[in-house]
């Protein structure tokens, strides 16, 4: 039984429900910091690793959520460079420098996307379909296998590939609210890609079921069982948020002002279905899209 939870990404979006999760169920978490040493909090460098590893021999369990923002802006060669570098190498780095330790956390539970599968149309997918191509799909390879060196020091490795997160804390969401409100909101491209989502809330406790259950290991899809097209999602929004959605973004508009991210995060189809999780007893809470925005958004 796992009592103890070292979380990198504490802060963030997903990272702070998840605290509040495990915290809830009797977890001590310890969060994973580069920037303070304050508390119990342990301090790493995405470029050298646990700064303290020792620190870890306490640990049952590392949850690994920390990475360059894929969504901040336009990607050029260096963005994508500094996307890559902090999932791949800073993976690579946290699990070297568990190496010394007389004891060590007994899983390593890490972030990953459906962005593994890439664009794949109405295809649905699950964990044992193949990569897709493109650059998401190869840095969400490279980043998994990063992660699986771990299974090398003993060590239970979970590779969770997150869907579109919908909160209206951060995210995408956020990021729709305010045109969809203003009643600017509309599909985007020709609204027929599907789009893996996932609430908030059922995607952090989906990460401490993986914490709990001994039997998951290697890649889990975090997505609803209920995928939805840019289509269904545009008009289910709008109707929660009693707003038209008649602007369409072309998809040749969202090319020119966001370049390759319009055609990797936007653009792209990836049907995912939550195999794993279903097959190992997790029951989602928000399953369907609409009340999980009513439930998000409330």
């Amino acid at each position: 039984m796992t009592h103890t939870v070292a979380v990198s990404g504490a802060s963030g979006l997903i990272g702070t429900r998840l605290t509040q999760i495990l915290t809830d169920s009797g977890k001590t978490v310890v969060p994973i910091s580069r920037r303070s040493a304050e508390g119990n909090t342990i301090l790493w460098d995405p470029a050298q690793g646990f700064l303290n590893p020792q620190r870890l021999e306490t640990v049952d369990t590392i949850v690994h959520l920390a990475g360059e923002n894929i969504a901040a802006g336009r990607w050029n060669e260096a963005v994508k460079q500094k996307i890559r570098d902090s999932r791949v190498q800073g993976t690579l780095n946290l699990v070297n420098s568990l190496k010394g330790l007389k004891v060590r956390p007994q899983t390593l539970v890490c972030a990953s996307a459906v962005g593994f599968y890439g664009d794949r149309g109405t295809e649905v997918l699950d964990e044992a379909s193949a990569q897709g191509t493109g650059f998401l799909p190869e840095v969400c390879a490279e980043w998994e296998q990063a992660a699986l060196t771990a299974q090398e020091l003993g060590m239970r490795v979970v590779n969770v590939r997150i869907g579109v997160v919908l909160s209206a804390h951060g995210g995408a969401l956020k990021k729709m609210l305010l045109p969809f409100k203003l009643g600017l909101g509309g599909i985007v491209g020709n609204g027929r890609q599907y789009w893996s989502w996932i609430g908030l809330n059922d995607v952090a406790r989906a990460i401490a079921f993986c914490v709990e259950t001994p039997s998951v290991s290697g890649p889990v899809n975090a997505v609803s069982p209920h995928t939805a097209t840019n289509f269904d999602f545009t008009r289910t929004l709008g109707s929660v948020l009693h707003r038209p959605t008649l602007f369409p973004l072309p998809g040749f508009v969202a090319k020119i002002v966001l370049g390759e991210m319009a055609e990797a995060l936007l653009l792209s189809s990836c049907r995912v279905t939550p195999g794993v999780l279903r097959n190992a007893g997790f029951v989602f809470e928000q399953p369907e899209l609409r009340a999980c925005l009513q439930y998000e958004l409330k």
